[in-house]
């Protein structure tokens, strides 16, 4: 399992001519069955994405591909998570 924090850099005022082309990349990652839970940071500071059903190498080519990584609107950290233990309804998790 991966959070990936998406965090504004310098270039926050380009946000909004990326945003149609950054929400198609969250829906793809939907789609393909490896985003779980997208949402904003507060206070409004970026995003957050928790993954799962990929590899690393993989995720980190997929966040390359959001088009606020790739205009430098935010900056991405993925942290990988060795899950150990979850509520029943997050089982899947589990490694």
């Amino acid at each position: 399992m991966f959070v990936v924090l998406l965090k504004f850099s310098t270039h926050k005022s380009d946000a909004p001519q990326h945003m149609a082309a950054h929400q198609q990349w969250i829906q793809q990652g939907f789609d393909d069955e490896v985003f779980l839970l997208v949402g904003s940071i507060k206070p409004g500071v970026g995003g957050a994405v928790l993954a799962h059903n990929t590899s690393p190498e993989d995720l980190e080519r997929r966040v390359a591909q959001d088009p606020f990584v790739a205009a430098d609107v935010v900056t991405a950290e993925i942290i990988e998570v060795a899950a150990g233990q979850a509520d029943d309804r997050l089982k899947f998790l589990l490694d």
